[in-house]
């Protein structure tokens, strides 16, 4: 379903963990990779609609029935069965190895609470089993996984992906600590030592927004309360504990650390979701102008990274601009504005050169900022429509393979990559357009 979100455009922390995946150094000479590793960054990718539905990224799974969200769907006759086909097909181990080959080193695995509380909801348990199989494929491959909680009791933000639509209601009742409830028991099953070295972060919620009904401060506060309760459960000392932002920025949650002990300020991370497609100003700007946003956004993630570990939990290849035969590009949609032209949302299996080049740079501009002023990323999505989906992308030559390799480097005239011969080398949701 089509929703609606919204956008807001911290001594550093080195955080290693027990082990990562890169390419080969063959591969490294052959393609020219960054040339200064840090050993700990995650370079990943989102299951987003997997255990938790999106329609707009799943169409098929809605067919035929009078659905926009989880909650409806699972009301449905028939869902259980249209669950578990979704779910044993639409990412599956060989989809892993595929990943792997492309330089992704880890999997944030969104599921909903009611994988494991589904008291008084139409919701459908099931999620976890494949949510476990996933841990071990990625165990098996020496991928990392994050699993985030995406929908909270009562909505954190009336998006679809929290599982339903409409008021965000999270904050009234016992939704706060029915949902730290669960934390809990994905803390006690995914924070243990079996899978110690492969879950290195559980995410306590996705996107709680921070207006109307919503109040940041009580979200903060839960924040605090959330992170020792998960600490308390979880039997692998070394886990990293995330939250989302709330679309305010990286440095309103600063002070958590602090609040929760300094010995594991190291352990708590930040993430922050950064999209160039639904602000009505970023709809105004051609891609230079998106290449140099993506930039700037280097110096506020800097600045976080430098009080506790950042992370972009979401980002995307995707911007509304067009491009002209001569190469230059303005901001807009199909249809184009100059005759023989194409734009980015025209289909992607025709995209010209010309396009590909344009996207392909916003892309590494991201790449080199998150790079070099994060602990890592997590590209949106693994399938979806167009752009959004990742191995379409790499397959066009829109996103790089392996993902450290550049073919234009130094666009934020930060840290290059080593050539070799020849050219080798916010929110989504806002506006309720493709929104995941």
């Amino acid at each position: 379903m089509y929703k609606l979100r919204a956008l807001f455009n911290v001594a550093i922390i080195h955080w290693l963990f027990a082990s990562s995946i890169y390419a080969s150094p063959a591969a490294e000479e052959a393609s020219g990779i960054l040339e200064e590793r840090d050993s700990g960054i995650l370079r990943g990718i989102n299951l987003g609609g997997w255990l938790v539905l999106e329609k707009w990224l799943q169409t098929y799974v809605f067919d035929g029935v009078n659905a926009g969200d989880q909650h409806s769907f699972d009301a449905l006759p028939g869902a259980a069965q249209k669950l578990q086909t979704h779910w044993s097909t639409w990412f599956t181990e060989a989809d892993v190895q595929t990943l792997k080959s492309t330089g992704i080193n880890a999997l944030r695995i969104p599921i909903g609470f009611w994988a494991y509380d589904n008291a008084n909801t139409p919701y459908l348990q099931g999620a976890d089993a494949y949510l476990e199989k996933a841990v071990g494929w990625a165990k098996s491959a020496g991928l990392k996984v994050w699993v985030d909680l995406h929908g909270a009791p009562g909505s954190q933000n009336g998006f679809d992906n929290s599982g339903q639509e409409g008021p965000a209601n999270w904050q009234q009742g016992n939704n706060m600590d029915r949902t730290i409830s669960v934390l809990e028991t994905i803390a006690k099953k995914y924070g243990s030592q079996d899978y110690a070295g492969t879950v290195v972060g559980i995410e306590l919620l996705n996107e709680p927004i921070s207006w109307g009904s919503m109040n940041p401060a009580v979200t903060q506060s839960w924040t605090v309360k959330a992170y020792n309760a998960v600490r308390k459960a979880a039997a692998n000392k070394n886990l990293m504990i995330i939250m989302h932002d709330s679309f305010l920025s990286p440095a309103y949650f600063e002070g958590v650390p602090g609040q929760v002990g300094t010995s594991s300020s190291r352990l708590f991370g930040v993430d922050t979701h950064l999209y160039q497609k639904y602000d009505d100003g970023d709809k105004k700007l051609n891609q230079a102008q998106h290449i140099q946003k993506a930039c700037g956004w280097g110096s506020e993630l800097g600045k976080a990274k430098s009080v506790l570990p950042v992370f972009v939990g979401e980002w995307s290849a995707s911007t509304e601009v067009c491009v002209n035969p001569d190469g230059s590009t303005t901001a807009g949609n199909t249809p184009c504005p100059t005759p023989g032209c194409q734009c980015v949302n025209s289909d992607w299996a025709t995209w010209n050169p010309k396009l590909i080049e344009q996207v392909r740079r916003y892309v590494e501009a991201q790449l080199d900022t998150f790079e070099a002023n994060t602990n890592g990323y997590f590209i949106f999505n693994w399938g979806g429509p167009g752009e959004w989906n990742f191995i379409n992308m790499v397959n066009k030559g829109v996103i790089p393979k392996p993902i450290t390799s550049r073919n234009y480097p130094g666009q934020c005239g930060g840290k290059k990559v080593r050539r070799d011969q020849g050219d080798r080398r916010v929110a989504r949701g806002l506006l309720g357009i493709e929104t995941g």
